[in-house]
């Protein structure tokens, strides 16, 4: 914990020796994609010192579902941070928050375009006193002036990326992601992009400006989609559980419940027509190769279904399973946790000590000399000021 005397630097090197140890960010960012990325970094071993209007971050008041009094939303990415509430119409906070930003190694915001200006916390500003900054900017539609004013959330961008139009079976309105997948994407590709400055500065000393949104996160992210467009001008459609260029890809009726196979490639269909004694369809040139199977999906689905009505879809995870062949149940989350556990992958951890240890789900990336840390509980609005004052 930040002492009355104590400097974040110094603070982090006592506190983890994480990769990240020593680093200080002043995170202006709110609700999901920066705070995932200054969680992240923050696991990592950064000082993350999250500042806060008066009212806090909105997640805080995104409720149900809730731990006590606080929503489970701002719990989720938010640990390993301190929190300062600073009101930036009022000239004093509005300095100790530019003296903030002066002295840390890297900023993260999602002001509007233009907003931080406003307040002398934009780029050109912040870098006049602290050239070395690594300065990243998270915005829904970047910052020419035709973007300007757009509010970036997530599910506006999933419906103009075009990925809630390839989401949903053929019959079925175009749907959003069961998670706000954009926001989480633009996150990680801002703690990339914040890396890979840090990496740049650690050899030349020079600092620089990150920029990232939500828009170009979402057409990055959907790959082999917005790919085969600007390629092909093939416009995807809604396909549901469907690949379009895989088969079998997809859920399958058994004799109780529904499994999933994902056969990736010619010898894994090959072991699939063998457990399910239906030798004769790999040599079939109808389903030969992936070409072949994804053109006449509808005559070997019902092949398929036939064989796997014979066994339940727990039997037969678990018998393809034992051939070397991609397939699993249906699960729910609480079902993917197990799994996780069940795997040695350890997936919960608590944050913070004592009465005020929460769990959450671990940073997902195991190091075999540096391990994230998991220091702090989510902080309370405001509760680190005075420490953060004194510093």
């Amino acid at each position: 914990m930040l002492s009355p005397t104590a400097d974040p630097e110094e603070e982090g090197r006592a506190a983890t020796a994480g990769p990240l140890d020593g680093l200080v960010i002043a995170d202006f960012s709110r609700v999901l994609a920066g705070p995932y990325c200054s969680m992240l970094l923050a696991d990592l071993g950064a000082t993350v010192i999250k500042i806060e209007s008066p009212v806090g971050d909105e997640t805080r008041h995104y409720k149900p579902p809730t731990l006590g009094e606080d929503a489970t939303y701002y719990l989720s990415v938010n640990r390993n941070k301190r929190s300062i509430m600073l009101d930036l119409t009022d000239p004093a906070d509005l300095r100790t928050a530019q003296r903030i930003a002066h002295r840390a190694d890297v900023v993260i915001q999602n002001f509007k375009p233009g907003g931080a200006a406003r307040f002398g916390l934009d780029h050109p500003s912040v870098a006049q006193e602290n050239p070395a900054v690594v300065y990243a900017s998270i915005s829904g539609f970047g910052t020419q002036p035709q973007a300007a004013g757009l509010p970036g959330y997530d599910l506006l961008v999933q419906a103009l990326s075009g990925l809630m139009d390839v989401t949903g079976t053929p019959d079925s309105p175009p749907l959003r992601t069961g998670v706000p997948i954009v926001d989480v994407m633009t996150g990680l590709h801002a703690t990339i992009g914040i890396l890979a400055a840090l990496h740049h500065r650690a050899r030349s000393g020079e600092g620089q400006h990150v920029e990232v949104s939500l828009l170009m996160s979402a057409l990055s992210g959907m790959v082999n989609q917005t790919g085969a467009y600007v390629m092909t001008g093939t416009v995807p459609h809604r396909m549901g559980n469907e690949h379009p260029s895989l088969y079998p890809y997809a859920p399958f009726e058994t004799g109780d419940g529904r499994l999933i196979i994902a056969i990736g490639n010619d010898r894994q269909f090959l072991r699939l027509c063998q457990v399910l004694a239906l030798p004769e369809l790999a040599d079939d040139p109808r389903f030969a190769t992936a070409l072949a199977r994804s053109v006449n999906r509808d005559q070997l689905r019902p092949l398929l279904t036939r064989a796997l009505s014979e066994r339940t879809a727990e039997e037969w995870s678990e018998f393809l399973a034992g051939a070397s062949i991609p397939a699993a149940p249906i699960q729910d989350t609480a079902g993917g946790l197990a799994t996780a556990t069940r795997f040695g992958l350890d997936p919960v951890v608590l944050s913070g000590e004592g009465d005020r240890a929460l769990p959450g789900v671990r940073n997902p990336i195991t190091f075999s000399a540096t391990p994230p840390t998991y220091r702090y509980a989510p902080p309370g609005l405001g509760e680190h000021r005075e420490e953060i004052l004194a510093w």
